[in-house]
């Protein structure tokens, strides 16, 4: 084992790399360097680190800071570098700290010392903060993706059980029927305002960092509108300051991401409730359900508790970060390398639950005679009852006093039934809701055919710098 502050090999590299050389007379602590090092996570930047590159290369060549022989050798071996990674050919270093020096001492290891030059007139920091711009980016797109596939298999179910009748419930107490299809259709209208956010934040971080360098720019006579061309933003960030200390991007991807891990674990724990057999209401496929080590009997609904358990998860993620950032000041700070971990667990998170979801959704079955049973009692038509007297003439009020009193009468037993009166059937009671968002078939039917033309106009959802 190498002795604490010992010089290593691995203190040789990190000199040779430029990064300590000149400064510091001594190399760094191993402990340190083990700590103070990220590759073991923001490897998973390889490739926007890789195009961010390209791209900055191309403008240097452009503007002569750089000459086009050197621009095309660099290139080339950016993207040899590139292939070797996706190949898995290559092998990350945890002595060159970042993917960011991996991926420039690979270069140097290719090309020679031309390598040098793709750092001109930027820093890691401006360099970081493009990389995970375009991260977000893409994950934004992924996770559009995943909540138009879930919509859509809730609309499908939807229309398959536009028939079912089941209770509707206020403090999980039974309160009045609805369909089951409506009651899919408001999860649908949560998914599809997480499909807002999400886009509506990806054109908010349509902003290209790069070109601010450590924090207030070049004296180099650099284009950061051609780079934000090349890597297809739309404009260029205003301030180099804010440029490289900027994370509202990844805390609003992180917001984004617990709001749709919140809807999933609403509707996780509706179907957890009526898959029991106190409820009885659906059951869910085996292929996401578990059994259990002792009792033969058991049939878990583990996706969808894991899916609750998560959500938890992605919380922690967005705190992390709106800790990490609440007391920092202008610009770049070292802790700012803890925004990455919790994007990447958000991401992997967010996108298993919807997939897990979806593909439950897809097989559950409703058992649509229990549904309809426990939709027939009769004292969850008290609030129509009481609108049948203000029809009459009675204030609501009074018809609400009266039919309370009814509902206390027949409580006591089924001699006082009659005090009820004429009860309509639980069908009947749902298709009495005819206006807009009610619980009628047609209006169901409205919501869904709605939701099928906004699936087709957005299927194919191209944001901002995502062009394949």
């Amino acid at each position: 084992m190498t002795k604490r502050g010992k010089k290593t090999e691995q203190t040789d590299t990190r000199e040779v790399s430029g990064i300590r050389k000149g400064r510091f007379k001594n190399g760094m602590d191993p402990l340190f360097a083990a700590f103070n090092a990220s590759i073991s996570f923001d490897k998973r930047l390889y490739h926007e680190d890789v195009q961010g590159s390209i791209a900055h290369v191309r403008m240097l060549a452009a503007q002569g800071i750089i000459t086009s022989e050197d621009c095309r050798v660099i290139e080339d071996g950016l993207r040899s570098v590139l292939d070797d990674i996706e190949q898995g050919r290559f092998e990350f270093r945890d002595d060159l700290e970042d993917i960011h020096i991996n991926i420039e001492e690979a270069l140097r290891a290719k090309v020679g010392d031309v390598a040098g030059k793709v750092h001109t007139a930027r820093s890691r920091n401006d360099q970081v903060a493009l990389d995970l711009r375009m991260y977000i980016r893409n994950q934004c797109e992924s996770v559009i993706s995943d909540l138009l596939a879930l919509c859509d298999t809730l609309v499908r179910k939807s229309e398959e059980s536009i028939d079912i009748i089941m209770p509707g419930y206020t403090h999980l107490q039974r309160a009045q029927p609805v369909r089951l299809a409506h009651h899919l259709m408001a999860y649908f209208q949560m998914f599809r305002r997480d499909w807002e956010r999400f886009t509506d934040a990806a054109h908010r971080l349509d902003e290209m960092p790069l070109g601010a360098a450590a924090l207030a720019g070049t004296t180099l006579p650099i284009d950061r509108e051609m780079v934000a061309q090349l890597l297809e933003f739309s404009s260029v960030t205003a301030n180099s300051m804010d440029s490289v200390s900027d994370r509202d991007f990844a805390v609003e991807f992180l917001f984004n991401s617990s709001m749709v891990m919140m809807h999933l674990s609403r509707l996780a724990d509706e179907l957890i409730l009526w898959s029991t057999t106190e409820f009885g209401f659906c059951s869910l496929p085996e292929s996401f359900c578990s059994g259990s080590s002792l009792m033969p009997q058991k049939k878990n609904p583990d996706a969808c508790e894991l899916i609750r358990g998560k959500t938890g998860r992605v919380y922690g993620d967005l705190v992390a970060l709106l800790t990490v950032l609440k007391g920092l000041p202008l610009t770049y700070n070292k802790d700012l390398q803890e925004d990455k971990e919790p994007v990447f667990d958000a991401t992997d998170t967010v996108r298993g639950s919807l997939a897990a979801m979806t593909g439950l959704i897809a097989g559950i079955k409703f058992d649509s005679d229990r549904m309809l049973a426990a939709a027939s009692d009769p004292h969850m038509a008290a609030t129509d009852l009481a609108d049948r007297l203000v029809r009459q003439g009675v204030p609501f009020r009074e018809a609400h006093s009266r039919i309370g009193a009814m509902i206390r009468a027949d409580s006591k037993g089924p001699g006082n039934r009659e005090a009820l009166g004429s009860v309509p059937a639980a069908d009947e009671l749902v298709e009495a809701r005819i206006h807009i968002g009610g619980t009628a078939r047609a209006k169901v039917m409205d919501q869904i055919r709605e939701a099928k033309s906004f699936l087709q106009d957005n299927a194919k959802t191209t944001l901002p710098g995502t062009k394949k």
